[in-house]
């Protein structure tokens, strides 16, 4: 078997490499990065630019992939894990789980843009971009800050409706995805998931431990 694309389910599938068996992990590592603006959600980078790997300092780590993505110019809570089932969950389109960000933007919101981010934004190729809830956060002289809660991530999809909009994402932080909040985690900093936190994550995507095979 050589394709590249197909998944895999450690628990009933072996995967042989030049005639050895790779063997799954024992446990299960589930961590939280506050990721900084500017570092890449990727293993390497061509151009030597930073990644989100260059935070993961601790070498008893195994390896972790991210659980979905947030692109160069976007910060804040990123999951990573080798739990591939339970992070297939959280970013499965069917499992509705939302992730809220905030949101700074070039112009004071007003009624009107908040109405239309509501309603939802039909792009030139057709591509309907909708938020599950947008709200104000606070609001300056010249710019504001919004609340907006996801259940899709298509790409770059809250800058896209801002722009079609009229005005301009300056800064957007991911805080919480499902019942999970970034919290008081340091930027470039992360930590291990408690058990709870892992669960509780788990049940919002409807994987809860109960649903999902255990690994010996």
């Amino acid at each position: 078997m050589t394709d590249g694309t197909r998944r895999v389910v450690p628990e009933t599938d072996a995967i042989v490499m030049d005639g050895t068996a790779a063997t799954p992990p024992t446990s299960r590592t589930y961590v939280m990065l506050n990721k900084p603006r500017g570092v890449l959600t990727t293993r390497s980078d061509p151009q030597d630019r930073a990644t989100v790997y260059d935070h993961l300092s601790d070498p008893a780590l195994p390896f972790l992939g991210p659980v979905g993505r947030l692109d160069q110019a976007s910060e804040g809570l990123l999951l990573l894990t080798n739990d591939t089932q339970w992070g297939n969950a959280i970013t499965a389109p069917t499992s509705h789980v939302r992730k809220t960000y905030h949101v700074q933007v070039s112009r004071v919101p007003d009624a009107a843009l908040l109405d239309a981010l509501r309603a939802g934004i039909t792009t030139d190729e057709g591509d309907v971009l909708r938020a599950a809830q947008v709200d104000m956060l606070r609001a300056g002289e010249r710019h504001g800050w919004l609340v907006v809660e996801l259940e899709e991530g298509k790409n770059r999809q809250i800058r896209r409706m801002v722009e079609a909009c009229g005005a301009e994402v300056l800064r957007l932080v991911r805080v919480a995805i499902g019942p999970l909040a970034l919290g008081e985690l340091a930027k470039g900093e992360w930590r291990h998931l408690t058990s709870a936190e892992v669960e509780a994550v788990a049940r919002a995507a409807g994987h809860s431990s109960a649903t999902r095979p255990r690994r010996r």
